[in-house]
């Protein structure tokens, strides 16, 4: 007979009592993060009457799918939509590609200041965007650039988290690999080309995933620079659904499916690469 001494016993007390808390944790994230999006799903088939009632009904007596046909159709949803792929796509990739080429200068280049320059965009991580908000709305207003793409795309292409992420990557490659490309005579861009970026794999799917995700959500400067439908994304789209009838009583069912709409594309770019997300975000974050 195997004999269990207190030691094994405690051990396994804090084992289960540390197993326990990580559900209840997951529960309270789970709770946090799930009802309010159930509650904008089920809101979405919710005919006008289950929406005000008092109390809440969670579950709707009669399911209204046409909240969906007004959301698309009560104001231009589907030029909403092109102007976020528009603007969501062209931020993306300045992005990406800045990123990485920055990313790389400072880890593979030698010239003077580099410390400096890192030291730099770390400072702008720590600057919220919204201060720099009114310097910028100056200076487009300035160039003639509102209520045009350019205004809205130009002052988006910061790229100091990408930048951040990728070096720390490119920090923990092997570096017998890049001495051995080096001394085979491979140039700045056969050695980004052919040897950092095939090891980047899952980095650079991080980085591009939370571009997009930041981008497509962006809604402060869109809101600010879009004068009227030609120019506004889908998150302002949705605030000019909220308005389209009394501003005073919205009709939440049709301001919800647009918001479903909108989580759609997104969402199903998330859940696909999720894996090589996190994978990506833990290797960036390895070596600093």
């Amino acid at each position: 007979m195997k004999y269990t001494g207190p030691q094994t016993l405690s051990y396994r007390r804090r084992q289960r009592a540390v197993t326990m808390l990580g559900y209840a944790a997951m529960l309270c994230v789970l709770a946090v993060v799930g009802v309010p999006l159930f509650w904008i799903v089920i809101t979405s088939f919710k005919a006008r009457p289950d929406i005000y009632t008092q109390p809440a009904v969670y579950w709707p007596h009669s399911w209204h799918p046409e909240n969906y046909v007004e959301a698309t159709t009560a104001l231009p949803f589907w030029t909403f939509l092109r102007n976020s792929l528009l603007v969501t796509g062209i931020v993306a990739a300045v992005k990406f590609v800045l990123g990485v080429l920055s990313a790389y200068g400072l880890v593979f280049l030698r010239f003077p200041g580099k410390t400096v320059i890192f030291l730099l965009i770390i400072a702008a991580l720590m600057v919220p965007n919204q201060i720099t908000v009114i310097s910028n709305y100056a200076l487009v207003a300035q160039l003639g650039w509102r209520n045009t793409f350019q205004g809205i795309i130009v002052p988006l292409c910061g790229v100091a988290f990408g930048t951040f992420l990728m070096r720390n990557h490119f920090l923990s490659l092997p570096s017998e690999i890049i001495e051995a490309a080096r001394m085979d005579g491979a140039n700045w861009w056969r050695l980004l080309t052919r040897v950092v970026l095939p090891m980047s794999g899952p980095t650079m799917v991080a980085f591009a995933v939370v571009t997009l995700v930041n981008e497509w959500n962006e809604y402060l400067w869109p809101f600010l620079m879009a004068d009227d439908t030609r120019v506004a994304t889908l998150p302002v789209g949705l605030t000019l659904l909220q308005n389209t009838e009394n501003p005073s009583v919205t009709n939440w069912g049709p301001v919800t499916a647009g918001t479903v709409l909108t989580m759609l594309p997104i969402l199903v770019v998330f859940l696909l690469l999720q894996r090589h997300m996190i994978k990506g975000l833990t290797s960036g974050a390895v070596k600093g």
